[in-house]
């Protein structure tokens, strides 16, 4: 997230559950949000969004946007599960002069990384923890520019890599790809894959493999910034050729006219259970 609603039109964190990643739902009998500003006690939040998450030590690890309201720029929050449904909150875990959001953090090869959104910092950062969780060290620059939601994903051996190049506007797609993670990073000969289309352009998540294939999550700011998610399926990938297409003819989340998410919803992070089932974190504008 880039432009923060004021502090009393917040974001908050919710949990969803389905069938598979496109059909996710509030979970009967779990009242959300899970996670508030409200909970963020060391530092005066504005509110609380983009969350990612990670297992790790039979335990889940929530990364997320906390806005601080005093410097108006966004560092990164952690909590921990047992059961994802009681979080107990951690700390600030990165803070830097620059405005930091999109924690999207992610194991590789015995080591954990997080490349959030790092507007102010003139290049999309790597950070790998040195101790997981509290402490995060930048390890590479991956592609130069100002650049939101950054979402790398493995994919038949290749490293491959969203990024919003116009941050303000909301409606261009970059698409870049590398041997190894922490680069070169080359763009996509088809990049910008989408121009001057902000209701399918922006990252809205963790790209999932759903039936072998890789679904990319959007926002759809398309009516206004924050509106809806939407899912599209990669159905070619190669360094020279990308094509997707859309799965459902609406938003997979939007708002939902009343609570927590009354007015919107633009991020999910969804991970496929043991038994079969899908669980997320959300998040949500409401009033």
């Amino acid at each position: 997230m880039t432009l923060s609603p004021l502090p009393g039109d917040p974001w908050s964190i919710g949990l969803y559950a389905g069938p598979d990643p496109l059909h996710l739902a509030p979970i009967p009998g779990l009242l959300n949000p899970i996670l508030t500003r409200e909970q963020v006690t060391d530092a005066p939040a504005a509110f609380v969004a983009d969350p990612f998450l990670l297992p790790h030590r039979d335990e889940w690890h929530m990364f997320f946007e906390v806005l601080h309201h005093g410097r108006g720029v966004g560092e990164i929050g952690w909590a921990s599960s047992r059961d994802m449904r009681a979080w107990r909150y951690g700390g600030i875990v990165l803070s830097e002069p620059f405005h930091l959001s999109y924690p999207h953090v992610f194991a590789y090869r015995g080591d954990i990384y997080m490349t959030p959104e790092t507007l102010g910092a003139g290049a999309i950062r790597l950070y790998r923890a040195d101790p997981f969780p509290n402490r995060w060290t930048p390890v590479a620059e991956l592609v130069q520019g100002e650049l939101a939601d950054p979402t790398p994903f493995r994919f038949e051996e290749r490293w491959w890599m969203f990024a919003c190049p116009a941050p303000s506007r909301h409606d261009m797609l970059a698409l870049f790809h590398a041997d190894a993670l922490e680069g070169p990073w080359t763009e996509h000969p088809a990049s910008p894959l989408i121009q001057a289309d902000k209701s399918r352009a922006r990252p809205g998540g963790r790209v999932v493999l759903s039936g072998g294939r890789p679904i990319r999550f959007a926002q759809d700011c398309g009516a206004r910034y924050g509106g809806g998610v939407r899912a599209f399926e990669i159905t070619e990938l190669t360094v020279d050729r990308f094509a997707e297409r859309e799965r459902g003819e609406n938003s997979i989340l939007g708002a939902s006219g009343s609570g927590w998410n009354a007015k919107g919803m633009h991020h999910v992070d969804a991970w496929r259970m043991a038994d079969g089932r899908w669980i997320a974190v959300v998040d949500g504008i409401g009033p």
